[in-house]
Order: C-alpha cells, then structure tokens, then sequence
C-alpha cells in the first residue's frame, strides 16, 4: 500500500487512470520517476494552455521570486496585480472593443462562477438561473445546482435549487427550431417559470462531451436574454484563453456576455487565478461584499502577464491553433469513416476536440490503451462516452502527429483487435 492509497481520500480521481508518479514535466510531456516520457493532450484539464513549465513564463516567475517580491497580497495594491490588469486590457480586451470591470473571486473556476451568481441575482433582484443539459460549471454548491452532470449533483448532499435547465444546442438533434420550450416557458404566464435573473452557458461544452454549439445558437440566445432583460453569463473557464481559436471561445459568434468566467490557462503556468468580468454597470458590489483571502496570488499575475504579452500581441497563436484543430479534426473524420459500424462521431473546435462512442465503455478502453502507449487523455460526457483531448496550445505538429497515431493505434485495437 502507498502513501497515497494510505493517506488520500477515495475522492481522488485521474491518478486511478494514471497510475504511476509523475515526477518532472516539460513542454508536452510528463515523465514518471522512472523517467518514462507521457505525451500530455491532458493538458491539467485545460489549465496549461502553454504546456509545461513553459520557458518564458517560467523565467519571468523565477525572476520575481527570486527579488523577494510580493506574492500573497488580497485584494491590496501591487505591481504585479497593476502590470496584470494594464497588460489584460492593452492586450485582450481594448482589441476587442471589450469593456468589463475585472473581479478576482478565488483562486479557481468555481469561485468565479459563484461570483457571477451572486452578482447576478444582486443585480436582478431575482433568484432563478437558467442553465444548460450537460453544463458542467463547477463543484460548489451554487456551481453545482447550474451543472447537468448526476453523478456530480448527487455529491451534494442538500437540495439544489433556484435553477432551471433547457436544452443546449443539438439536444433534440435539430428536431425542433432553437429556443422553442425557452422561449415559451418565458411568454407563457402559466409556464410556472420563474423571471431568471440570468442564463449561464458554456460555447463549448467540455465536461459535458465536447459539444460545441453554433454561432448563430449563441447569437440567438444573446437575443433571447436581452429581448427578456437576462443576464448573460458566459462560462470560458475550460474553452477560454485560446482553446478555440480566439482568446475568447464566443469571439467568432460576436457576442458580448454581461459577465464572463475565466480560470485555468488565465495564469499561464497552472497556478490558481480566476476571473469574473463584468459589464461595468453591473459593479454594483460595496466593499468586501465578496472577498476571500486568495485573491491577489501574485506568482499568478506574473505569469499570466508574461503569457499575454508573449502570445497574444498578435494572432499567430490563434492562427495556429485553428490551423492544428483542422488538422485533428481531419484525422477524427477520417477514423469515423474507418469505422462506419462504430457509429463514431468527431466532435469539438480548436483544439478541443472529441470523438464519441456509441458504447462508453469503449471510450474508457481507448484511453487505458492510449496511456499504455505512452499518451494521456481523459473521457467526459454523461456517460463518459466520449474520448477528449486538449493539447496544450504549444504542442508542435511533430508531437501532435505522434499523439494521434496512438489515438489511431488505440481505436483500433479497441474496434478492430483481430
């Protein structure tokens, strides 16, 4: 028995996929202590946009750590938090004709969907959210009563209300015209639909088994919320910082959410950052209203600034990554022509891609096999019926070449053994 299996909560989870002990990480690749190398289209669940221990980034960490500088700070004024918020505007939000106030909620993604509630339902004076069928936002409570995953709910332990869910884009497989049931349930005044105070909602589903919705889905939801004064709540957390294309995963639906939810690759590095970005009248917080101690981790303003200044001074980054997605999705087309009695479906934009399995069970399969070859992904989906990968952002089109002939390699020894 391990110190892990001895001390460690059943609750843990990847290390049962993974069994082994990483122990360095670089670039694309995780190496266990024996020094095997593991190609990483993981990426810490879309936390390392930028791969591992990215060079630049981890320079510009060294160095601050190293001039004694400030690193846990709350929500007082420091450099860093300045050079952060002055880059975070120059750089992502100005080019975008974007104007949001910025809220640091916690130190991770549930904290800034909880914050986005809260804010919601202050401004509104409502209490109802709406929510999507395979959302996935988050483990809290507030998170989770917004979160379509039953597995998941049921870890709650208490009742979650105040939530509504609709259909999310294809869910009835184009059988019905978009927003059919929504917006009736919001014009009928026998619907028993309460006025929601806002409507949360992910471009990309990635818990949820990589669905992507539309581009016109999404504009005609943004529609729907301002026609009915909905808050827009627009949950980037996983599919935000360049994981489709654009730095913002609903920039090619031109949309402008009321708030948007940022975490994961935001620092850069793997470190705890989040974000709430609001409209700026909506910042109708008083002081310390929300607050928490883990507010101003300093080593993650670095990082994150470093990370917006060297990727996203221009668009080569977002060029490449829609240039490697096509590419993926190419070769997931080509597996599910391979195995048209699989019934196999390729899924997902950028590089956030899927392919799913009519038996779950054979998801699952091929990722074990893919790990035995050196490869780590991760399955979602209800029924964890889709494999997924999420490639850092950096990965070369060497290693993405070898990641997907062992994800061919895998399929087939899962569809194809003889």
């Amino acid at each position: 028995m391990t110190i892990f299996t001895q001390m460690e909560s059943q609750v843990r989870s990847y290390s049962r996929s993974w069994p082994v002990v990483f122990d360095r990480a670089r670039g694309s690749e995780l190496f266990d202590e024996e020094g095997n190398a593991y190609l990483d289209f993981f990426s810490g669940a879309g936390a390392l946009n930028y791969g591992h221990n990215n060079p630049y980034l981890k320079a510009a960490l060294i160095d601050y750590l190293s001039d004694d500088r400030v690193v846990h700070s709350l929500d007082m004024f420091t450099t860093a938090r300045r050079e952060f918020l002055e880059t975070f505007r120059s750089h992502i939000l100005e080019p975008r004709d974007l104007d949001y106030k910025v809220i640091f909620p916690g130190p991770g993604g549930a904290n800034a969907v909880e914050a986005a509630l809260k804010l919601a339902r202050k401004v509104t004076g409502r209490e109802s959210v709406v929510n999507f069928t395979n959302a996935f936002h988050g483990m809290t409570l507030g998170a989770l009563s917004v979160t379509g995953n039953s597995m998941k709910r049921g870890g709650a332990g208490v009742p979650l209300v105040h939530a509504t869910p609709m259909p999310y884009d294809d869910y009835f497989a184009g059988e019905y015209p978009d927003f059919l049931y929504f917006e009736r349930l919001l014009t009928d005044m026998g619907s028993g639909l309460n006025e929601p105070a806002a409507v949360i909602v992910e471009s990309v589903q990635g818990e949820g088994g990589i669905n992507a919705a539309r581009a016109d889905w999404l504009r005609g939801l943004s529609k729907l919320c301002k026609d009915h004064g909905i808050l827009l709540i627009l949950d980037d957390i996983q599919m935000g910082c360049g994981r489709t294309g654009g730095f913002f995963s609903f920039e090619e639906a031109g949309i402008t959410p009321d708030i948007i939810c940022l975490s994961k690759s935001i620092s850069g590095y793997g470190l705890p950052m989040a974000l709430t970005l609001v409209r700026p009248e909506l910042d109708i917080w008083e002081p310390g209203e929300h607050n928490g101690t883990f507010r101003g981790i300093s080593p993650a303003f670095v990082t994150a600034t470093e990370a917006i200044r060297r990727y996203w001074a221009d668009d080569e980054l977002e060029k490449a990554t829609l240039r490697k997605g096509m590419f993926v999705e190419g070769r997931f087309n080509a597996m599910v022509a391979k195995y048209p009695e699989a019934g196999l479906t390729a899924k997902g934009r950028g590089l956030a891609r899927g392919l799913q399995f009519t038996e779950a069970e054979q998801a699952s399969r091929v990722c074990k096999e893919a790990f035995s070859r050196g490869l780590l992904m991760e399955t979602s989906g209800p029924d964890d019926e889709v494999m997924k990968i999420l490639p850092a952002l950096t990965t070369t089109g060497e290693e993405l070449e070898r990641g997907l002939a062992i994800i061919e390699a895998s399929v087939a020894a899962v569809l194809d053994p003889s």
